[in-house]
């Protein structure tokens, strides 16, 4: 999937990224929230440097994970800014620790949990490294991932520690995981 990802043209990316953010930006459970976990993705995931933006302009708060290695946590910092954001292991943007303060996590109504495949009843894969199952294991807000439609599937190999998400957004459709995984 990631070398498919790492194909796609330029400008489609960014133009399917935008479908992806218009589709979220409706979404209720969007609108209702007033803080959102949201990482800063690099290419070839969907951009969320769009949705960030729209959820400054909204009037949201923006936090965003600070990995801590040694144990594997996240720690969400709010960051009101670009700026604040320094390039840490493997060419990811994180919070920079003395510019930010950290939100706890009952306090992130909305979490944007990033992945590379999707099941239709919200189960991921992903980068590596279990950061988001452990800290969505005790997470009680809304869930949701973005993904380009060639991401989903019908199923994907799971472990029992992994958690799926409530939504799934594509530039296609809204997939309700949770509806699905009662009729399954």
């Amino acid at each position: 999937m990631l070398q498919k990802l790492n194909t796609m043209n330029i400008e489609n990316h960014a133009r399917l990224s935008r479908e992806i953010i218009q589709h979220v930006i409706q979404l209720d459970a969007y609108k209702n929230a007033k803080t959102i976990g949201v990482t800063i993705s690099r290419f070839p995931e969907v951009d969320t440097r769009p949705f960030i933006e729209a959820a400054w302009e909204a009037g949201k708060k923006i936090v965003v994970p600070k990995c801590i290695r040694e144990t594997r946590a996240m720690d969400f910092r709010l960051i009101t800014s670009f700026e604040q954001l320094e390039t840490v292991y493997i060419d990811l943007l994180e919070p920079i620790v003395n510019e930010t303060s950290s939100v706890r996590k009952e306090d992130i109504e909305l979490q944007i949990v990033p992945g590379v495949v999707f099941s239709k009843d919200g189960y991921r894969i992903g980068f590596g490294g279990g950061y988001y199952d452990r800290y969505m294991a005790d997470y009680k807000g809304e869930t949701i991932s973005l993904a380009f439609n060639c991401q989903t599937t019908e199923v994907v190999p799971t472990e029992h520690h992994d958690i799926p998400v409530n939504t799934i957004i594509t530039e296609k459709k809204i997939i309700d995981c949770q509806r699905n995984r009662k009729s399954s």
